[in-house]
């Protein structure tokens, strides 16, 4: 998985820390809900049932690469 240096520090954060790849790969492969944003980057919506949460992922333009992966609390899903 690509990653950013920005990801890689945010990732150490104790609400983030427990982010399993395997989810973060997940919600890329499948999302709920797609949207681009008017930078570019891809944000990418998906239900983690082990933690009951939806994580949105972040990707940057290549739709590769990930930028930021967190439990979005403001998303209830579609």
């Amino acid at each position: 998985m690509k990653t950013t240096q920005y990801f890689e520090y945010t990732r150490k954060h104790s609400d983030r820390a427990g982010i399993q790849e395997d989810w973060i790969r997940a919600v890329v492969e499948n999302p709920e809900k797609v949207e681009t944003q008017s930078d570019g980057r891809i944000r990418k919506w998906g239900k983690v049932l082990e933690a009951g949460k939806y994580l949105r992922v972040i990707l940057l333009e290549d739709a590769e690469t990930v930028h930021n992966a967190f439990f979005d609390r403001s998303y209830k899903g579609e």
